[in-house]
């Protein structure tokens, strides 16, 4: 049996993280479509973009690597995605279901922020500097994205979810 390494697991933490962005892309335009709110709905949709353009970075990652650019089951991003889509169909029609797409966006902010952290610090370590500098865009993406909906969180859709429950 060979014995795996911190290579073997970095390009699996590439594959995975490939998988997650592909089904976030998948899923943004109907977090969007659910949102009444029209900042969380252009925020949403200025993700969709950001995503593709993370997508792509991913493809230059696996073309350095000459890798085929090809996902990884991920379990994570699945089950993170699974509580986004009950909250979408619970709270269907409920003022409170934009605090509630909020909060799941977040979620996958922090999953993603975790997971590019990781593989920075791993490409950094294994001396893929050019590869280090693309997930540390993303990285740096994803942690304004989190910024952002924190900060409607705070100044509206929270605010607007409570009025509607008194």
């Amino acid at each position: 049996m060979q014995t795996k390494t911190l290579d073997d697991m970095f390009l699996d933490g590439v594959k995975d993280i490939y998988y997650a962005e592909k089904k976030i892309l998948r899923t943004l335009p109907k977090m969007a479509r659910a949102s009444h709110d029209p900042t969380l709905q252009a925020a949403f949709e200025k993700h969709k973009m950001e995503t593709e353009a993370q997508v792509e970075r991913l493809d230059q990652i696996f073309e350095i690597l000459n890798k085929p650019a090809r996902g990884k089951t991920c379990p994570a991003i699945d089950g993170i995605l699974e509580e986004g889509a009950e909250i979408l169909e619970d709270f269907k029609g409920s003022q409170a279901l934009d605090a509630g797409l909020l909060a799941a966006a977040q979620a996958v902010e922090h999953y993603e922020i975790a997971r590019y952290g990781t593989l920075k610090a791993w490409a950094v370590q294994l001396g893929k500097k050019d590869v280090a500098a693309l997930l540390n865009a993303t990285l740096l993406e994803e942690t304004k994205t989190d910024e952002a909906l924190s900060g409607l969180a705070n100044k509206s859709v929270n605010a607007a979810a409570m009025r509607a429950a008194a």
